[in-house]
This record gives structure tokens, sequence and C-alpha cells, in this order.
């Protein structure tokens, strides 16, 4: 019995270590970081939308895509219209980034920069820039739909950049060998207690056994 409760406790160990440090590891190379778009035109503002897998991030993976602007509610273009951005399961904000009519006379196109560490995602940053005129000569398709007033939905070319960073995280590392040794610290004592209870049930029944021998006589003391 002592051994099966040994068994269960090791799963039990292995079990709840596997699970800290798979929700520890945020990413992984290659996979698909979440991200949301909105957009506002004048005083109406859309809400946040989930981009699909195509358009969003890869982890670690330098790369650029174009997403789909759709046509803004009571637009004329007479204003400027502004996305923002959330990334990641950390929902980082990149503030708001005026992408059509801007005051220039070139394409939009976004600049992200995304900070890693590992498997963390550390910080996104992004602004609007003038597409380069080599990516308007691969793309010439974007330039004529980008100013061509009834084509809708426009696209803009974001383009992601990974850079890796080399940082130690003192306080999330304090607070998960914290919280591994407080889990480790109730196993044990548990264990331990469920130990001492079966060692003294098992001396309780060799006990009685003892007494219930035949033939054994327990003097009386007076």
């Amino acid at each position: 019995m002592g051994i099966d409760h040994g068994v269960d406790f090791l799963f039990v160990v292995a079990f709840l270590l596997l699970s800290m440090a798979s929700s520890y590891v945020a990413y992984r190379p290659g996979d698909i970081v979440p991200m949301s778009k909105m957009g506002q035109y004048h005083s109406s503002r859309t809400v946040w939308h989930d981009m699909i897998g195509k358009h969003c991030p890869i982890f670690g993976v330098n790369r650029e895509v174009l997403i789909p602007i759709p046509k803004p509610t009571g637009y004329t273009g007479a204003d400027p219209y502004k996305i923002s951005f959330q990334v990641g399961k950390e929902k980082y904000d990149v503030p708001w980034l005026f992408v059509i009519n801007r005051k220039s006379s070139e394409v939009s196109m976004i600049d992200v920069h995304l900070r890693h560490s590992g498997g963390d995602l550390l910080g996104v940053t992004a602004k609007v820039i003038d597409m380069p005129h080599h990516y308007v000569e691969l793309h010439p398709d974007i330039r004529k739909q980008f100013w061509d007033p009834q084509h809708w939905p426009k696209h803009v070319l974001v383009r992601y950049t990974w850079e890796e960073q080399s940082e130690i995280d003192v306080a999330t590392g304090f607070y998960v060998l914290f919280g591994s040794g407080v889990v480790l610290s109730f196993i044990l004592a548990a264990y331990t207690l469920q130990s001492s209870r079966d060692k003294l049930e098992k001396f309780v029944r060799e006990t009685v056994a003892e007494t219930n021998i035949p033939g054994v006589v327990v003097a009386k003391v007076e």
C-alpha cells in the first residue's frame, strides 16, 4: 500500500511540474502570434477583430504580409483613417496608426518590430512609413488600388521584424521558484501525513492481531 502511494505521489509531482513548465513557455519558433485590429474614422470605431493566421506574425520569423483594410462606415476621403493592433497573448497595444489620407503622396506601409527573449514576447512597436520604391515595383497593384477611391478593400503591406534580446527576468523567476516550492511543500506534507496514517493503521492492525492469537493469555496486573 505504501508503494502505491509513492507511485501516485511521483505521478502527481511530475504532472504539476509539466503543467507549470508548459504554462511558462509562451511560444515556440514558428508559432502563430495572435493579433487583433481595430479601425476608426471620425468618431466611428470598430470593435476588435481577430486577424487570420496568414496575416499575423510568426514567432521568430521576419516576413511581409498584405492585410486588407475594409471601407470605413461613412468614409468620404476627407479625413485620415487609422488602425490599432493588439499583439500576442499578452495583448500588447500598438497606438493608432494613420494609414489612409495621412498627408503623404506615398503608399503607406506598416513596420512592426517585435522583441523576444527565448519563448517570451517582450514588446511590440509599430510605425507607418513610406513604402520603399522597390516594394512598389514588386507590388504595382498596391499603389494603383491604394489611390483608387472606388477600390475597397485596400491592402497595406506589413513588415514583421524580430529582435532577440537576452533578458533575465529575476522577478518572474523568483515567483516561479516560490510557487513551485509552495506546491511541492504542500504535496510533501500531504504525502508525509498519508504515510504516517498508513503506518499507524498497520501498527494498530498488527497489535490487534497479536492480542487475538489463541493461547495467549494477557496477565492482569493488580
